[in-house]
């Protein structure tokens, strides 16, 4: 039987960000998500060809499709055992946001050294013709101009290709990493500022200390099915992790942020409550919205926070569908807002007539960077921001203090804890 082809096609994302296509292309993920997965998810065909990776997550990331529903139709259809490995790959994400939310300098250490990087080119005539050159695909090197295209047109790369181009970046074009990082978050349809930061500094050596990932010619050849064939001394040989621009090491290990949770109808003097919208989570129906006085709702548009150097329109575009679908869901009016100068914020609840705002939580990224900003003005208004933080991640999180192997462990009790197992 022939599978249907991702939503990604050669020249354009053609992906619609709503929940129901999510659902759709999940259906279809179905079937592959046990043995054809584990064996074929290494190899990229390209773009239009990919039938042993789900391409599911711009959704996931998201929250239009869920983890727990994902890794639900693998356990239903294929078992624990043949699933196992799609399993761990859904755990990869919330690996990392859970890494991150207990190590927040890494997050911020990474956005002053993008400024640095950037302030760099108005002086480093070379650096920024390199950099011209690796980001509209004028390397020579076939197989890393591909990927700068691909990326550009359809928001997406597989995660091999990732890995590779990467390293590339990193060891053979001698590249600062976190300009690399900022190009595919600009670009990348699923950029999340977890996974997106921590891979990044994985290649680089400086997530899993002085361990680089190398980017192979033969790898690279086998993998792709021959599309690309570089020869072994166009890539870096002999690499050295970057773990040495970071001599302090790692920073200490912070408790999870607790969210301040909403105050229901059931207590004394409820406040009056809107309902905020945001990229983070797009499934607030999920929640016992019930259980407040909820008079106004909002979505907050944030993907434009992503870089200072200008964020994809596709990408831009895809939150604007996604926040309009969870809208649409809500059954209640709901206004467009833009995250611009913070106070804006509290002036719309004000305006509403509100003192309470409840939003899905907002891990460590540059939203919460701005809310950050705008919770002083807020508090001058006497309105509570609070969160509702989802179960799966307070049964994810909490393991992922070192290395993923401490999360892969865990998987068979997060299932159980989850009903999932």
């Amino acid at each position: 039987m022939t599978m249907p082809q991702s939503g990604f096609s050669n020249t354009k994302n053609t992906l619609l960000a709503n929940r129901d296509q999510g659902a759709a292309l999940l259906r279809a993920f179905v079937p592959r998500m046990g043995r054809h997965y584990a064996q074929g998810r290494n190899f990229d065909p390209g773009p239009g060809r990919y039938r042993d990776v789900s391409t599911l997550s711009p959704y996931i990331r998201r929250r239009l499709l869920l983890e727990t529903e994902v890794i639900a139709a693998a356990l239903d259809t294929h078992g624990l055992a043949q699933a196992e490995r799609f399993i761990q790959e859904v755990l990869w994400r919330g690996y990392f946001k859970g890494w991150l939310e207990q190590r927040p300098q890494v997050w911020a250490d990474y956005r002053a050294g993008l400024q640095a990087d950037l302030a760099r080119l108005d002086t480093d005539v070379d650096l920024r013709r390199q950099l011209t050159r690796a980001e509209s695909g004028d390397t020579g090197l076939a197989c890393f101009d591909a990927w700068v295209r691909q990326l550009v047109e359809t928001g997406y790369l597989h995660n091999h290709a990732r890995m590779w181009f990467a390293s590339i970046w990193i060891f053979t074009l001698a590249l600062p990493w976190r300009l690399g990082a900022d190009l595919f978050y600009r670009h990348l349809l699923d950029g999340d500022p977890a996974s997106n930061t921590l891979s990044w500094r994985w290649v680089a050596g400086l997530h899993t200390r002085g361990k680089a990932y190398q980017a192979d010619a033969g790898n690279i050849a086998r993998f792709t099915g021959g599309r690309f064939r570089p020869d072994a001394t166009d890539l870096a040989g002999d690499i050295r992790s970057l773990e040495l621009d970071e001599p302090e090491g790692l920073p200490p290990l912070q408790g999870l942020r607790l969210p301040r949770s909403p105050q229901p109808l059931t207590e004394p003097n409820a406040p009056p409550t809107a309902l905020l919208i945001t990229e983070e989570d797009c499934r607030m129906e999920d929640f016992d919205l019930s259980a407040l006085d909820i008079r106004g709702a909002a979505t907050l548009s944030a993907s434009h926070l992503r870089s200072p150097r200008g964020v994809a329109e596709p990408v831009q575009a895809f939150e604007a569908a996604a926040l309009a679908d969870a809208a649409a869901r809500s059954g209640r009016p709901v206004d467009a807002l833009r995250a611009g100068t913070p106070g804006e914020l509290a002036a719309w609840a004000e305006g509403v007539g509100v003192r309470q705002l409840v939003t899905g939580y907002v891990p460590e990224g540059p939203l919460r960077d701005w809310l950050r900003q705008a919770e002083p003005a807020l508090s001058r208004r006497g309105i509570r921001l609070c969160e509702w933080r989802r179960d799966w991640d307070g049964l994810v999180w909490p393991h992922a203090t070192a290395g993923f192997f401490k999360v892969r462990k865990q998987i068979p009790a997060i299932l159980t804890a989850a009903n999932l197992g």
